[in-house]
């Protein structure tokens, strides 16, 4: 009998969830202790304390593994509080991600399973779908509470705003390997926040164009 009450089928394994979490840490550390190339299923169950027949009873092969725990990691939910105001929800993404990007794990596994994917269709296909499902949760909670709050028109794309948003520090952490201390988050919020605010409905944009061409005559006249 399980312990959910249901009835175990005659003849069928029970898999111990303790075991299961074992694995799936130690699937971790191994990928980025030797990366996705040099890993082994004998080397995860080492690494587990448990018996190789432990994987197979879970995962049929290492990628089946791999693609199935990366994309459960990969498509976590960010947890982003309200700040009250788009900038501030931009700089509060932007440094949960980092907080993410930069452990010491996904820092060495990342970029590895990146190379793989390039050559492997289904580590492409699972790792695409994964995190460009994260990138556009981040866009549409933030545009949303912006436009709530007047901040932004609701003609702002959730999907550039989550490009706007996770491109400059994925590419910082990940592909050029560099660091992101405050100072760089800061600025990135700021410039997000007001480029997500020149995003305006055509008839605030003619207001804020007339606007301009009054200031700049007023200057001239000054000037003048």
């Amino acid at each position: 009998m399980s312990t959910d009450g249901r009835r175990t089928v005659a003849g069928a394994a029970v898999l111990r969830g303790e075991i299961t979490t074992a694995l799936r840490g130690a699937l971790l550390q191994e990928l980025a202790a030797v990366g996705y190339g040099r890993l082994s299923i004998e080397a995860v169950a080492r690494r587990a304390g448990v018996a190789k027949t432990a994987v197979y009873r879970r995962w049929h092969s290492k990628l089946e593994m791999v693609l199935e725990v990366v994309a459960e990691v990969a498509g976590q939910n960010l947890s982003l509080p309200d700040t009250g105001s788009l900038r501030g929800d931009i700089q509060l993404a932007l440094r949960l991600m980092a907080h993410a990007l930069e452990h010491p794990l996904a820092s060495q596994i990342i970029p590895d399973l990146l190379a793989e994917a390039a050559r492997n269709e289904q580590m492409g296909a699972t790792l695409q779908v994964a995190l460009r499902t994260t990138q556009r949760d981040i866009g549409a909670r933030i545009v949303g509470r912006a436009v709530a709050r007047g901040e932004l028109p609701a003609e702002v794309d959730p999907d550039v705003a989550g490009d706007l948003i996770v491109g400059p520090l994925y590419w910082r952490l990940t592909v050029a390997r560099q660091p992101a201390p405050d100072d760089y988050l800061t600025a990135v919020a700021d410039a997000t926040a007001a480029a997500l605010g020149r995003v305006l409905p055509e008839q605030d944009q003619i207001a804020a164009d007339v606007r301009g061409d009054d200031r700049e005559r007023a200057d001239h006249d000054v000037s003048a």
